[in-house]
This record gives structure tokens, sequence and C-alpha cells, in this order.
């Protein structure tokens, strides 16, 4: 674990929580909502009595740094605010949403788009995010995967700790630093039929071994605070679940930093029913562990009567207390409250612009690209159709969960475009659709015309922002509106059509991949997704990007992931069947005798891990230095990648195992290393991945984390379909 507070924090905390009365204490458990032209009356009055620990979205730097000036000046322990903002993938630079910072499959990237983030977000007084998510999310249907890293616990772990440590960076307290909030513990990505604010049901081995571990990760690398899943976990809604908070949070994992709700969350375990009051929610979640109440206000309302009836101790009170009063320490609070944005380099300065630009570039993810239509010759093409609605939307690339960011400051994919087709290639543009909900097809001739006319069409279709994120689950997760008709429309034409897809999911496309050429999935890419994707299409550029999710080809394989379990009768292509090869009247049988579909196929559509190139990669003598290897020792993993192509390019060499026998079944596969590499033109590049036996420890019957000694197998390759072809054993 690391240590987030130094003793001298430590002391200066308890000093000053032993000066506090009851109602100073139970201010500092209070979050409010502020955002406004000016501060009211009733803030500031509730910023002097105390009565107020953190204020939540408030932006504008003359208000935020009076409300410290009152907090620190006209309080009297002068106690200083946390400020918090939802700064998820950018504050003013604005990057790729999280689950396309997790298609770069770069921790480099992630830190860096995390350290833009606060530095421009600081400027104007935020002290405190609620980043990084890092739900494991399995179900595309769920808006808010796109603001997850994905599906597995270990590329979301070490993304998650990269986006830790460039908020707040190796001192929480030096300037441009912000904390962290890790969240939302724990679950809440696998919430029935991709639902918001839905109940999750997991079992303990699964939480154990999925969806714990990037928590676990995080809280080791020192994030500063968690946030409480605001779902129901196993019939306890996250804010009320001792086990979760307490014996795991706590106990186990001796996480010194604090916990905070989700919004309302406290109040609303009363609408889940687990509690028949408000003052019944803050009692739960008092003893569960909870320390700051976000927005809503059942802690102080009602903790003062729970100890003066002896529900509660003050004990525990003054351990919440303390765990805030830390954090506002190690943010250098008590020495500095106000923000001088002098001190801190400009928002959207050259070097933001090209950091998001390098994020948005290595997270496009080439599907498809059929006769090598990508990259477009400049010298070969003298025309260029243009079309989709998301083409020239410099709001809409922005993607969700951005309050600051604005339209203006986008790059669109026009704009790109135009800049590098120069004067000599020719650009017709037509966003035919009004938006990607737009059902109009009264525009499909003059696209198809503009197509007919073109060397090459560019389709930029997708989902809007608003259709992902908080609350924006989707049943059907096909291109909305007339997008697929559209596609349908221009296939008619001879000219060579290239997909780009903008969207906070991933969409189920299947039925649409033999009406185009090329598909590059550029997520929703932020500000510079224009320049970056350009780039990709012409060829200035190499695509690199690999998904950190599966992709469906149907709605109803959900949930589908590569990690999945064997099952007893295992899908295979020599036992599957499909529906209509099925004969008339046959026998009633178990038809292939494997776990699949009659009427899809067993694989996903696109595997996890998945992204193609524009160079032509090869994967030799993969080795491993021991073929039995002692419990507690460690081993190499070495291979050689060589690049057969004339394009300099990087690759992302994935590394899988699977543990054939346990005392809790084991996934199929799981991934266990990776590297994005350079590799030049007609080149190799030597890789080795070090590894100890302690990183094939699982969480076994019962429930222990544990390294058990059997026989494994291991691959590595670009992507989660990768033959095993390694034997290895662990011995005792």
């Amino acid at each position: 674990m690391s240590n987030l507070y130094s003793p001298s924090i430590e002391a200066q905390a308890t000093e000053l929580l032993s000066k506090m009365t009851l109602n100073e204490k139970l201010g500092q458990l209070s979050q409010v909502s502020g955002r406004g032209a000016q501060i009211p009356s009733e803030l500031a009055d509730g910023i002097r009595q105390g009565r107020v620990s953190s204020v939540l979205n408030e932006v504008d730097l003359d208000i935020v740094n009076e409300l410290q000036r009152i907090a620190v000046e006209e309080s009297r322990l002068g106690i200083p605010l946390l400020i918090g903002r939802d700064v998820i993938h950018g504050f003013k630079t604005i990057f790729p949403i999280p689950l396309g910072q997790a298609a770069t499959w770069s921790p480099d990237i992630v830190e860096k788009g995390a350290r833009v983030a606060a530095l421009e977000s600081a400027r104007v007084g935020v002290n405190w995010t609620f980043a990084p998510m890092i739900d494991i999310a399995r179900d595309p249907r769920w808006g808010r995967i796109a603001e997850s890293l994905g599906e597995d616990p270990f590329l979301c772990g070490q993304l998650g700790e990269a986006m830790v440590k460039g908020f707040q960076t190796d001192d929480l307290s030096s300037v441009g630093s912000i904390a962290s909030c890790a969240k939302h513990f724990v679950g809440y990505g696998a919430s029935e039929s991709g639902r918001d604010y839905n109940t999750a049901n997991i079992p303990e081995n699964e939480l154990r071994n999925v969806y714990l571990p990037p928590f676990h990760v995080a809280a080791k690398a020192g994030a500063a605070s968690f946030m409480a899943s605001f779902s129901d976990l196993n019939g306890v809604p996250a804010s009320g679940n001792q086990w979760l908070m307490k014996q795991v949070l706590r106990e186990e994992w001796q996480y010194q930093g604090f916990v905070v709700s989700d919004w309302d969350s406290i109040k609303d375990l009363q609408v889940h029913g687990l509690s028949a009051s408000q003052k019944d929610s803050a009692y739960l979640a008092a003893k569960a562990g909870v320390d700051m109440e976000m927005v809503s206000t059942c802690y102080i309302d009602n903790l003062g009567e729970l100890i003066a009836s002896k529900q509660i101790d003050e004990i525990e009170v003054d351990t919440m207390v303390l765990n805030i009063l830390k954090a506002k320490y190690a943010l250098g609070l008590f020495v500095n409250p106000f923000t001088d944005p002098s001190s801190l380099p400009d928002a959207l300065n050259s070097n933001h612009l090209e950091d998001a630009k390098e994020a948005a570039q290595k997270s496009c993810v080439l599907l498809q690209n059929n006769n090598h239509i990508l990259p477009i010759s400049k010298q070969a093409t003298k025309r260029i159709a243009v079309l989709g609605p998301m083409a020239n939307d410099g709001y809409e690339q922005l993607g969700t969960w951005i309050f600051d960011g604005e339209e203006k400051d986008s790059v669109t994919c026009l704009d790109g475009l135009r800049a590098l087709a120069g004067d000599n290639i020719e650009i017709d543009f037509m966003p035919v659709l009004a938006n990607s909900r737009d059902h109009d097809t009264q525009h499909f001739d003059k696209a198809l015309d503009l197509t007919n006319s073109a060397d090459i069409a560019i389709l930029f279709l997708g989902e809007e922002s608003i259709l992902s994120g908080e609350a924006h689950s989707r049943s059907n997760i096909d291109l909305p509106g007339a997008q697929a008709k559209l596609i349908e429309h221009l296939y008619a034409s001879s000219t060579p059509i290239v997909l780009v897809i903008l969207a906070g999911r991933p969409l189920t496309i299947q039925p649409i991949l033999n009406k185009v050429d090329s598909i590059l999935y550029a997520w929703h890419p932020g500000t510079m997704g224009g320049p970056a994707i350009a780039e990709l299409l012409f060829g200035d550029a190499c695509p690199s990007g690999k998904l950190p999710v599966s992709f469906p080809r149907v709605v109803g394989q959900i949930p589908i992931y590569y990690a999945q379990k064997n099952t007893g009768r295992p899908a295979a292509e020599h036992s599957y069947v499909y529906m209509d090869d099925v004969p008339q009247r046959a026998a009633q049988t178990s038809l292939g005798m494997a776990s699949t579909h009659l009427d899809t196929h067993f694989t996903p559509l696109y595997p996890f891990g998945f992204g193609m190139s524009y160079a032509n990669f090869a994967y030799e003598q993969v080795e491993i230095s021991s073929q039995s290897i002692k419990i507690g020792e460690t081993f190499k993993v070495s291979l050689r990648l060589e690049n057969h192509s004339n394009i300099d390019a990087e690759e992302v060499v994935q590394l899988y195992v699977r543990d054939l026998v346990g005392s809790v079944t084991r996934p199929v596969k799981q991934l266990k290393g990776f590297k994005r590499v350079h590799v030049k033109a007609h080149s190799q590049e030597h890789i080795s991945f070090e590894m100890h036996t302690d990183d094939l420890a699982f969480y076994d019957i019962r429930n222990q984390l544990n390294v058990e000694a059997g026989d494994f197998m291991l691959g590595v390759g670009s992507d989660s379909s990768v033959e095993l072809t390694l034997a290895f054993t662990l011995t005792n």
C-alpha cells in the first residue's frame, strides 16, 4: 500500500480534529453542489459555520478563490475546501473517452492525458476529480462503458494506475496536482441488462478475481479517494455495504484515503429499500465507512442525533473526519488554498494539443481493410466524398462527460482532411443526415451521386455523444437512425468506401461489414480527433490501437468477453451447428452438445485486443526460460517481433496465460502482460516479459489469494485469439 500520509500529516490532522466541535466534524462530511454566477448566501454562511467540507462543480476561478477565502478566514478553524469536478478525459483540451484511451494500451499516454486534465482544471481551483472509473465493463449496452477502461482486470488496473499518477503525480501538494477518485467501488459495470443504477449480483469469488483487482491496484498506487458505487451489490447497495468498505477496503487492503458517496447515494439507500428513513440511511452509510456524503444531507441532518442516542459512537465520526482532513493536508491546502493560474500552463497550449492528438491517433482501431484501400494515396486520388453527420461536428467528437470542453476548440475530421489534402485533392462534403439518430433519407441519392463522382468515399458515422454515458444505456446497439440504410444505399456505387465510426461503445456492425471496404473505429476522439484521424487515413501515421473490449456480433451474445470459463461443453468449430443448417424435423437431440447460440457464431465479431496495422508483423521464437518453475521464482518470456513491411509502425504485443486446473475453474485465457513496441520497416525487435509466479495468483475456493501448483499454457500474439502453444508447470 502506498503511504499516502506522512507522520507529520497524521499529527497535524489529529491535532486539528481535537479542536473541533461535533457540528464542525459533521460539516467535514458534507459536500454541496455549487455552480452559479455568484455565491449564494446560504453557501457562504454554511462555510463560515464549518458545515461545508467540499464544493462540487464550481469552476469560476474568482468564485473558487472567494469560497476558499471564506473557509480559511471567516470560519472558526480555517479549514480549506475540496473543490470537486468530473474531469474525466480532459478539462479544456479533451482527450479520447476513457474507453478510447484504453484502446491505446499505453499507460504513458493515459498518464499524460490525466496530467493535462489536472493542470488545466487546477487553473480554476479544482483540486479533486472523480476519475479514474475502473469498473470492469463487459456489457456495451451500459452507457458508462464509454467512461471505463474496458473488460479486462489487468489492462484496467495498469491504465487506472497510470491515470492516478497523472492526476496526483508523486506529490499531491505540488502545483497542478489534484486528488483522484477510484470509482465506482464496486461492480457497477455488471448492472443487470446494462441499465444504469441497476442491481449487480456478483459471487464473491468473481468479485475478487475480476471486479476488485483494478481497485486494489489503485489503492496501492495511492489514489486519494474512492467513490462508493450507486448500485445494489448482492442485496446491499455499496454505500451501506460494511463488508465491502470495512472488511475489504480498510481491513484487507489497509486503504488510507477517504471514501465519498455517489451523488445522493446515501439518501437513495431508502429508495433501494435498505433503509426506512434518511436517518437509517445515515446510520448504515456511516457504519459502512463512507466518509463524505455527496450532495444529500443525511449525515449533517442525522448523525448528531444518532450519536446522542448512542447508535453511533463519536469516535467513528472522528475516523471519518480524520480521513478527509489528512487528504486536505496532503494536498497542501492548509499551506495555500488559493489558485494562481499564472503558476500553471495555459489550457489548450500546443503541448497539450499534441498530447491529445497522439492519444486520439493511437486509440483508433483499424477493424477492416479490404484490398488495402487504406491508406489513401495522395498521388492517385483527385476527389474524395466526405459524408455523414459526424464528419464536421466538433461537439459530438468530444464525447460524453465533458462539462468544460468547447466545440469551438475542436478540429473536426473534415478540417483535418482538408488540411492534409491540400490543393491537389477536391473534397465534397455532405452531412446527409442531421445527426446520428436521423431517419430522413431524402439526401441519400445526392450522397450516392457524390460517391459515384469520387475516387473514394469516407463515411463518418456512429452515435452522438449524448447516446453514451451516465443513464444513457441502450437495448439495441446497432448504428442508430438511418445510418445502416445510408451504407446500403451507397453500396450500389463502385467507389471504395471507408467507414470511420465515432462512438462511445462497441456497436453491433456485423450487417454492414460487407458493404464497406475499410473500417476505422475512432471512439469519441476529443479535441484533436480530426487531424489524428486524417493522418491515419492518408498514411502519415499507422493505425496501432487495439480493442479494450470484445465486439459482439449481435446483442444477444452479451455479455461476451475473452476471459470466459471453458464450461463442461465448450464451443468449437467441429461441433457448432448453425440454425439454418438444421434439417427440417431433425431428431430431438442436443445439437452440437456445446455452449453456443443456434443463430450466431460463438465467437465475437472482433476479439479483445484486436486491431489491424498497415504494417505486417510476425511473432517469432516465442520462448519461456523454464518449463518447470518453482512457486516463488521469477521467469522470462521472450520473442522476436518482425516487421515485414516498408512502414515504420507500432504493435501492442500481448501475453496470455491459461491455468489448466484450479480449485475454482479458471478462464480460458488471461492477459498477463503487454508492451507497445515501435518497429522500423524491415526490422525486428527482441522483447521480453519478466514475470513472477505471484502474477499467476488468484482467489481460490476459500476466497484466499493463492498461487496453485499445476500445468499452464502461454501464448504471445497480437490479440486474445492467439493460440497458447507454450506449456509450463508450477511446482511447490
